[in-house]
């Protein structure tokens, strides 16, 4: 389980220390009913996907410990953050959903063995916006919460893309997953109105395409399926793709009709290479 810092609020703010003591009350509030579930084999470490310092310790801890995982699920992430950066000087929503899980899943790749797969929990959110390799930071572009976000999404869906092309010679697939829309605390940067709009404009698309209209997913129901992806569907069915509703996505255009479906940017795997490439050199290491 992630600990990760709640961004700032201000329009352009830098990164605020990380609460350990109110993120270890909410983390094992949170692991309780797993614990009482399983009969207690559940454990927390901290990791702030916001500082790569952070993210290094994380993986030498798990690398001491030498223990071999089954399944990867990467589902950390923050959703049209105001404007502000991470501890390392990265937009923080490319450096927190795609640069922090980034090193952190490379570095502890070894600990997936034969069999095992990486989940990246992706979006729809993909749709706003392709990686734009030349500005990942915003330097020069002016700043939308959202587009970073759609961008910061693509990059997890590049990101088991080629993670995946790397290590399926050993029995290791890779694949990213669009859990749906579920009402959760990730949506706390946007406006109730703003959301009702997002929901009203889906749901003109989607009576456009003779569909039902939208719903909100419950949380079983958003992680279904992360756990298809990991556990049920076959490696090469889900290997280097996007999926949704517990299935493999097809490939749509660039149509915002389109209210299901995957990009072709997001799978593309010279789009991909080169994200790994700029992502190595970001953060100075190479995998």
């Amino acid at each position: 389980m992630y600990s990760v810092r709640p961004p700032p609020c201000g329009s352009l703010a830098m990164p605020q220390p990380l609460n350990l003591n109110a993120s270890r009350f909410t983390a094992n509030a949170a692991a309780r009913p797993a614990r009482a579930a399983n009969g207690g084999s559940f454990e927390l470490i901290e990791l702030d996907l916001a500082s790569l310092k952070s993210v290094r310790a994380c993986a030498d801890k798990l690398l001491a410990k030498n223990q071999p995982y089954d399944v990867i699920i990467a589902n950390a992430g923050v959703m049209a953050t105001p404007f502000s950066e991470t501890l390392d000087g990265f937009e923080t929503q490319f450096g927190t959903n795609h640069l922090g899980h980034f090193v952190f899943i490379n570095r502890i790749a070894s600990l997936l063995g034969n069999g095992g797969r990486l989940i990246n929990v992706s979006s729809a959110g993909h749709r706003y916006s392709n990686v734009d390799l030349n500005d990942p930071n915003f330097e020069s572009t002016p700043y939308d919460p959202m587009v970073a976000y759609g961008r910061s999404k693509t990059a997890n869906i590049l990101f088991a893309v080629a993670f995946d092309k790397r290590h399926r010679q050993r029995g290791v697939r890779a694949a990213a997953v669009h859990p749906g829309a579920i009402q959760t605390e990730l949506t706390r940067h946007i406006e109730p109105e703003r959301l009702q709009k997002l929901v009203e404009q889906i749901n003109q698309r989607l009576a456009a395409a003779g569909k039902e209209p939208f719903r909100w997913k419950s949380i079983p129901e958003g992680a279904a399926t992360s756990v298809w992806a990991g556990v049920v569907a076959p490696a090469d069915q889900i290997g280097g793709q996007y999926c949704e509703n517990c299935n493999v996505a097809q490939l749509v255009p660039d149509d915002p009709n389109f209210s299901e479906g995957v990009r072709a940017y997001a799978l593309d795997p010279a789009n991909a290479e080169a994200l790994w490439k700029k992502s190595e050199e970001l953060v100075g290491e190479s995998f």
